[in-house]
């Protein structure tokens, strides 16, 4: 890529923006007030605005490698106190996406140093499903269906949070399990049916 012509679609960006408002920037500047927060893979291909086509404070966002809800992530758990207790977020998306590299080298027996912990995470998400994931013959199904289990587990951690625990008496307040499907550019919402889910365990589980 080159540098210098960053700078050059900056400032072509800054001038469509200004033609269209010229107190664009200044709106900018006074705050944001967005109703959703959205966790996603840090995958380049699979950019948060574009997949939403969403506008600069329309929406909180946080990328990670295989877009993991780690209860000892500090990074990820002060984005979701922040975006749930003072911006007060009405919907929460876990958006993971298929091809994900993350997902993908959890499959692989292959000591991958710092990125062992990291995806262990996600090879917990495969123990906890694997009599679904090995009645699976193909490898791209099961790699696919992984993909979305993951998600699947990263909202259940959401919810398991003393944040989102407390909102959830106090407004109304949204969890989603979204994959990108790659292959098509389309948004999958997997639906998921979290109080079944959850409804034997989550007295384990339970904070506020």
């Amino acid at each position: 890529m080159n540098f210098d012509l960053i700078f050059e679609k900056n400032k072509k960006w800054i001038a469509e923006k200004l033609e269209i408002d010229p107190s664009y920037f200044e709106k900018l500047s006074k705050g944001q007030k967005p109703e959703i927060l959205y966790i996603g893979c840090s995958d380049s291909r699979v950019t948060a605005e574009d997949i939403l086509g969403a506008n600069p404070g329309e929406i909180f966002i946080h990328r990670n490698i295989a877009n993991m809800v780690i209860s000892i992530d500090l990074n990820v758990m002060s984005v979701i106190n922040y975006a749930v207790r003072h911006l007060k977020v009405k919907h929460i998306v876990v958006c993971g996406h298929y091809e994900c590299g993350g997902v993908r080298a959890s499959l692989e027996s292959v000591d991958l140093g710092l990125l062992n912990p990291w995806l262990r995470n996600i090879r917990d998400v495969y123990r906890l499903h694997y009599q679904e994931l090995d009645a699976i013959e193909d490898n791209q199904k099961r790699f696919n269906r992984l993909v979305e289990l993951n998600v699947q587990e990263q909202c259940m951690n959401l919810i398991k949070t003393a944040a989102v625990q407390e909102a959830y008496k106090e407004r109304v307040l949204t969890v989603h399990g979204w994959v990108f499907d790659i292959y098509s550019g389309k948004i999958v919402d997997l639906k998921i049916d979290f109080p079944a889910i959850l409804s034997e365990i989550m007295k384990i589980y339970k904070l506020i």
